[in-house]
């Protein structure tokens, strides 16, 4: 997200294209949007290691935003645009965030959440305008009063990150910050450029919220090779297929519900778009079924990269179309970090055996202001973390993701692990999307249930449930399928693809103390 060198070398190339209106931002632009934030930062008191948080949707002025915490040494943590007021006080006041920056649009949520946050001093609204809350100023007229030149303490700042809190309250992700100036990236950026093939003149198309880690990434590894990125307000698929040939895009980052909804388009749709100019797709963030990525790789060939690797950065695996098609269903293999599978007891795994995925612990990190769930990610002593995932490895040493620790069915004393059934479910033509979970059963302890989303125009009852189950049964041991199938308008999956499942399961669960029934 630092920009200088290329403001100066092509002061007028695009940094950045908003997706629905075509405004282009240039590189000039951009680097004196993010120093005069810096100014302001710098005047409203904020130091070295910091807080400020940003909760606002995909918009012309998020990614500056980020831009300035990058260059004046500060943690700025990038709240989901979804959360509700409560959600957002709770990560603000987490954080010790000394200012907010929202939109009109999120205004209502923020200021309703900005009463529990006290430490919040300030309070800038893109787009404000005028009649704006006590404490919140319009922030295109704020940043105006500083110079678009560099703060004279520039150093390098990132991120912090919150967990999705997809089962339980999201916890911060603290990194240390390198002493170093913020125009040299970490060398996990090296890292990344080398294996996707960033360069100076590609073109990036980012469908995803700019508050997820993922995106983030991608987009600032685009800005620090001198690149363009198209940013989609919202995902549209058909939408994303028009804008690969309107700007000849060369790369871009999705998540498996996005492969689905693609695919789920007509096929005249999906013909009569031109992708010739696309080198590389990367997917993460969520296990991709095996059908799916079989169909986007008949459909824009072996230019799929897929990668596993945590927020908090403990390791990092990843494979390229040719690997996967090798070892269909892995995630990859591990690049960076070193992976053990354990059981229960902590011992190594069996190989092909799946177990809880842990990695010695090569980069530091904790959870802000939490150090009891800081030591649970922690093994006994102090080597090796872990957030919770399940997988086993091949004998080849790929890896392949199972499920969340959280969410595993014990049925008659036999675990299961519903991420097969989910993934199998989504492929099914009626169905949208579907969550498979335990459920109470008085004589198993647990049972599978799936709450599935059928498709527009999909009638839900009984016939569409026995369809459901006869599918699964066809393809998946009986164990693994759902008993009983219920129906929902929609599900309620992040737009970064995490599918937050907990409150799901949870209503089955009203009046039990423990899940042991």
């Amino acid at each position: 997200m630092y920009p200088g060198k290329y403001a100066t070398r092509h002061p007028d190339r695009a940094a950045f294209i908003m997706a629905s209106t075509g405004e282009a931002v240039s590189y000039r632009e951009y680097e004196a949007r993010s120093n005069r934030l810096a100014h302001l930062l710098r005047a409203h008191g904020l130091k070295r290691l910091d807080h400020y948080s940003i909760f606002m949707e995909n918009n012309d002025r998020y990614l500056e935003t980020g831009s300035a915490g990058y260059r004046a040494g500060l943690y700025f943590t990038c709240v989901n645009s979804y959360l509700t007021a409560e959600e957002l006080a709770y990560i603000v006041d987490n954080s010790e965030s000394k200012l907010l920056i929202t939109s009109r649009a999120k205004l209502p949520v923020a200021a309703e959440a900005l009463q529990r946050c006290p430490k919040v001093t300030m309070c800038l609204v893109v787009d404000g305008g005028a009649g704006l809350p006590p404490g919140c100023r319009d922030y295109a007229a704020a940043i105006a009063e500083y110079p678009e030149t560099p703060i004279a303490d520039e150093s390098l700042g990132a991120a912090m990150l919150y967990s999705s809190g997809t089962t339980g309250r999201p916890k911060g992700i603290l990194r240390p910050l390198p002493e170093q100036p913020a125009s040299e990236p970490l060398p996990l950026f090296h890292f990344l450029n080398k294996l996707w093939r960033y360069r100076e003149d590609m073109i990036y198309l980012s469908p995803a919220p700019l508050y997820h880690s993922a995106p983030q990434a991608a987009v600032s590894l685009t800005l620090s090779n001198g690149g363009t990125v198209v940013i989609m307000e919202h995902f549209d698929p058909e939408q994303y297929l028009s804008l690969i040939p309107k700007y000849e895009v060369t790369h871009s980052q999705l998540v498996p519900t996005m492969f689905s909804r693609l695919l789920k388009l007509p096929e005249a749709v999906r013909r009569s778009y031109d992708l010739s100019s696309l080198e590389i797709a990367i997917h993460a963030a969520a296990p991709c079924p095996v059908q799916v990525k079989e169909q986007m790789i008949d459909w824009w060939g072996p230019i799929i990269h897929e990668y596993y690797g945590a927020t908090e950065g403990l390791g990092f695996t990843a494979c390229d179309s040719p690997q996967w098609l090798a070892h269909k269903g892995s995630v990859g293999k591990v690049l960076l970090g070193d992976l053990h599978i354990l059981d229960e007891n902590m011992q190594p795994a069996p190989k092909g055996t799946p177990g809880e995925i842990w990695f010695k612990t090569a980069t530091p990190f904790e959870y802000f202001n939490d150090p009891a769930r800081t030591q649970a990610s922690r093994s006994a002593d102090g080597t090796m973390s872990t957030v919770g995932d399940v997988g086993y490895v091949d004998d080849d040493g790929f890896l392949y993701l199972t499920d969340r620790s959280t969410f595993m069915i014990i049925s008659g004393g036999v675990n299961i692990y519903p991420q097969e059934c989910e993934n199998l479910l989504i492929t099914h033509p009626k169905v949208a999307d579907a969550a498979v979970f335990g459920v109470p059963n008085e004589d198993l302890g647990e049972e599978v249930k799936a709450v599935v989303q059928p498709m527009p125009g999909v009638a839900a009852g009984p016939a569409l449930e026995a369809e459901l189950i006869d599918f699964c049964r066809q393809h998946l041991a009986k164990l693994k399928c759902p008993k009983s199938v219920d129906f929902t308008d929609a599900l309620p999956r992040l737009p970064t693809g995490k599918l937050y499942k907990k409150g799901l399961r949870d209503k089955y669960w009203a009046g039990h103390k423990s899940r042991i029934v």
